[in-house]
């Protein structure tokens, strides 16, 4: 039997197959008024194509905990019970089709206030709804961007809180699932990472010192995320950096925390916190990263990175190097992927309904 379409099971959530969408920002809600940062039509078509064409976890984008957590000002935020029903419109549908619902939580940290990437993705200012962006060390993540104010610990607390206010809502609003974004040069991985983060108190300059945001994120969700819930975890495995980055080893290292810690699966991606690092870009290759997780910890983990067709994702699986694959630009490009690789591999997928004709 194929892989790819076996259940997968993480506490008390069956998840039907093993296709899952990443988190991939749709730079669509409104900047301003009532409904900042609430989902939209734009939204709820966009996550229900997917559904109904089989995948089997979609992971809402990253949605931010505060207003100023947004990458840009037409990001998704769950600050506020506007937000909440609106996502429920979302999860009831998701869960009709079986798909199950999750959503990542995110910070954006020094990164935020920017531009939507097809106008160019520059930092913008007031005039255009940004804002002054935060971090752990005063420190611009680009020439031309910035320098962010820098946190302090009384901050740093209150952003622990808003990502446990956060996960409530996110409860309330009927996801299955919470991922905490530790990815991409975000707050978290700024932390993470000696790059990014040259703090000289207890956030900064150790090991432990640097993965102390994390960990306090990590134990303040799950403590009000149910028990009977899987909570996962989005890395950067390596910031691709030859030296003072965060590196694969890290990663291993990590990873055996946040099993300890409640995380039940580890999203592995790289990259993102050093803009000027040269990577490797092809087919699979991240997948090696999140294969090395797997084989040295008892963590359970999803691989991505140019995944883009049924043969490839089956293999993945059927050699042990991750327990999903997460195809993020392959279902930009083809919402029913998983739909024709089950028929490319012999295997059943959910189909509406209304779409028996195309089986």
């Amino acid at each position: 039997m194929s892989a790819l379409f076996q259940p997968f099971t993480l506490r008390d959530v069956t998840i039907p197959n093993r296709v899952w969408m990443p988190p991939m920002c749709q730079y669509s809600a409104a900047p301003e008024g009532p409904s900042t940062g609430a989902p939209n039509d734009w939204h709820f078509a966009h996550y229900a194509a997917r559904a109904a064409g089989g995948t089997g976890l979609i992971i809402v984008e990253a949605t931010a905990v505060s207003p100023e957590g947004r990458i840009s000002p037409y990001d998704l935020g769950i600050w506020n019970d506007t937000q909440v029903e609106a996502f429920r419109r979302i999860t009831r549908f998701l869960t009709s089709h079986g798909t199950v619902p999750a959503i990542q939580l995110a910070h954006a940290g020094r990164k935020a206030s920017t531009e939507r990437p097809w106008k160019g993705g520059a930092p913008v200012g007031p005039d255009a709804y940004g804002w002054q962006p935060l971090g752990p060390s005063p420190l611009p993540f680009a020439a031309g961007h910035p320098v962010p104010t820098e946190l302090t610990v009384a901050e740093i607390r209150e952003i622990v809180e808003q990502f446990t206010d956060a996960a409530r809502r996110a409860l309330d609003a009927g996801f299955e699932i919470a991922e905490i974004h530790g990815a991409h040069g975000y707050l978290i991985n700024e932390f993470l990472s000696p790059h990014s983060n040259h703090r000289t108190d207890a956030y900064g300059g150790s090991y432990e010192n640097r993965t102390r945001l994390a960990l306090e994120v990590v134990d303040a969700v799950r403590e009000v995320w149910p028990e009977d819930k899987p909570l996962f975890f989005r890395i950067s495995a390596t910031d691709w950096l030859e030296e003072d980055g965060w590196t694969a080893d890290d990663t291993v290292r990590f990873a055996a925390q946040l099993k300890e810690h409640g995380v039940d699966l580890l999203d592995v991606s790289t990259g993102g916190n050093a803009s000027g690092a040269r990577i490797p870009v092809g087919p699979g290759y991240q997948v090696p990263f999140a294969a090395r997780v797997k084989a040295e910890t008892p963590l359970s983990v999803a691989a991505v990175g140019l995944i883009t067709d049924a043969e490839q994702a089956e293999k993945i699986l059927a050699n042990d190097e991750a327990d999903a694959v997460l195809l993020g630009r392959e279902l930009l490009r083809n919402p029913s992927f998983a739909r024709l690789a089950a028929r490319e591999l012999g295997a059943e997928v959910h189909v509406p309904d209304q779409y028996h004709r195309s089986v």
